[in-house]
């Protein structure tokens, strides 16, 4: 198992020289994985990001931001193309990256209006399944994945548990669309995190593991020893990610809607999350 942080941590919107700048702290803190949030490609030089991170010795992957004009289920066709566009690009850059995944919550845009009439929401779900499944078939011949983010009710209307990603998943027909799991979001949504972890199953192509109040992994309410004891159960054995978020980072504050500080520093989210983490999975394995 590779413990991973994402570039959220401390910055937004992630750029080559900030890549440049984090690689060897991330490093010296001990991860294997920066993951990258790409809000703007064009901020973004593949070759030069792969290139900096071979020589520090970190592996890559590539999570998507998904914002209103990046909804795949929009009935809008130019935001629907511009969202099939930025998918796309999330591919190739994770094909050329080496990064196994494009993680996120790819089947709509977050906090998207709510549909109350039940045969336009069947519209809306089936326009997302139809989408991410032209993107499998783009992604599959690349060697790439689509792990499909689950999302608390407050971000999402669409894909809220483990049980309604597998009728997602399935409908798709792809063998390459799994999940991407993040324990923020199952702590708000899921019954049993535990229990949900093992119904994904082989299917969870990558993990987050972030706090129930974003701060510090281990902090907190969620209920870790479930989460890594279902983790050994279904013999989960990639990224394992942190991705928690700051009041220093405004444009994500704002977004997460963090107005308080929930952790020391950013660097403490990260170094403390880290040790707690491999402890913990550690002590599982045994």
């Amino acid at each position: 198992m590779k413990f991973g942080v994402n570039s959220f941590v401390w910055i937004s919107p992630c750029t080559t020289a900030a890549v440049k700048e984090l690689a060897p702290k991330v490093k010296g803190m001990g991860f294997d994985i920066l993951e990258l949030s790409c809000e703007k490609p064009e901020l973004i030089d593949v070759n030069q990001v792969g290139s900096e991170l071979k020589k520090i010795g970190l592996s890559p992957i590539v999570c998507g931001a998904f914002g209103p004009d990046r909804n795949i289920c929009s009935s809008d066709t130019k935001v629907v193309e511009n969202a099939k566009t930025y998918i796309r690009w999330l591919v190739d850059a994770a094909a050329d990256l080496g990064s196994p995944v494009v993680c996120g919550p790819m089947y709509s845009s977050v906090g998207k209006d709510h549909l109350e009439d039940e045969k336009a929401r069947q519209v809306e779900w089936d326009m997302a399944v139809n989408g991410i499944r032209e993107m499998a078939q783009y992604a599959k011949p690349k060697g790439v994945k689509l792990a499909l983010e689950t999302l608390n009710r407050f971000e999402t209307d669409m894909l809220n548990v483990v049980s309604q990603g597998i009728n997602f998943i399935n409908q798709t027909g792809m063998d390459n669309v799994g999940f991407h799991l993040d324990t923020f979001h199952m702590h708000l949504e899921e019954k049993n995190s535990g229990d949900a972890i093992r119904l994904a199953n082989k299917k969870l192509f990558h993990f987050h593991a972030c706090e129930n109040d974003r701060g510090v992994p281990g902090t907190g309410q969620v209920h870790w020893k479930e989460v890594a004891k279902a983790l050994k159960d279904v013999n989960y054995d990639g990224p394992v990610v942190i991705e928690s978020f700051t009041d220093q980072v405004k444009e994500i504050a704002r977004a997460v809607c963090i107005w308080r500080e929930i952790a020391p520093s950013q660097d403490a989210i990260a170094s403390q999350g880290l040790t707690f983490l491999r402890t913990l999975l550690a002590q599982e394995s045994k």
